[in-house]
């Protein structure tokens, strides 16, 4: 590449996408940009938080790990992350005291990311959660501070115990008395972080970003072009369906868009 060209591609940043109105395109690789692979310049890569929660437990026989590093020997159920276990910490031994003798479910579940002591009866007191406190610390520099996806909607009412079933349903609090509202629709999910509403819904991705995919066209060579489109396209095919269902409500006589169900804010019971 001549000394101009490379020099070009060096001012494109880590953060150089397709962007468009509200909606942000990961690039495949592309040789004709080097900046964008290049280790040594002591750029900081973004960091995320993320926590899984699985309720039916795993099987501690085979749940941990021995050793460190690239030495590290993974028990079966964490075999497959394999390639990765240099970047991996097994923490084993991990016990909150006060979480137990209350019942296994509730009283363990509502202080999960928090540790503190939840409350029993009609007003509902927990603490706030190590993601929010996250959140409320570099949520700003992202498009949603948090999202805390769930497969069931919350729960009502009370346990055994005589705890709300709030802290069966949430793991995530925004403050004592507050949980974070659960998604538990992947659609509107991908709605609140593309914004996808409106006018918007049945509009393609790739429309939004058509501007900059131009403008990065002539900026790259002739394989990467090659392999962009075939990048687009490729999106384009995952697209059809869901925009296809999207056409079919609007033809049924509804208003052309999907109803947005109701969102439950779980509390104690009146």
């Amino acid at each position: 590449m001549p000394d101009g060209k490379l020099q070009s591609a060096k001012r494109i940043s880590r953060r150089t996408v397709l962007r468009g109105a509200g909606v942000t395109m990961a690039l495949p690789w592309l040789e004709s940009l080097p900046a964008l692979a290049d280790t040594t310049s002591g750029a900081v890569f973004p960091k995320r938080f993320g926590v899984l929660f699985m309720g039916n437990g795993v099987n501690e026989d085979h749940w941990g790990a021995e050793g460190s590093g690239a030495g590290m020997t993974l028990s079966k159920t964490l075999a497959p992350l394999e390639p990765l276990k240099s970047k991996l910490n097994v923490v084993h031994g991990l016990f909150h005291k006060r979480a137990t003798g209350q019942g296994i479910h509730p009283a363990q579940t509502g202080c999960l990311l928090s540790g503190a002591t939840i409350q029993k009866g009609a007003i509902i007191k927990a603490g706030i959660t190590v993601d929010q406190m996250i959140a409320n610390h570099v949520g700003q520099d992202t498009g949603q501070p948090s999202i805390v996806l769930a497969c069931e909607q919350p729960m009502t009412g009370y346990h055994e115990t005589n705890f709300s079933m709030a802290y069966s349903s949430h793991i995530s609090w925004q403050s004592p008395d507050s949980p974070v509202p659960n998604e538990v629709y992947p659609s509107l999910a991908w709605d609140n972080l593309f914004e996808n509403r409106g006018s918007l819904r049945n509009m393609s991705i790739l429309d939004r970003v058509k501007a900059d995919a131009e403008a990065l066209t002539r900026t790259i060579g002739s394989s990467d072009k090659a392999k962009l489109d075939e990048y687009l396209t490729s999106v384009r095919e995952v697209e059809k369906p869901r925009r296809w269902d999207a056409k079919e409500q609007g033809q049924g006589g509804g208003s052309g868009q999907a109803e947005e169900p109701a969102r439950l804010h779980d509390g104690p019971a009146r």
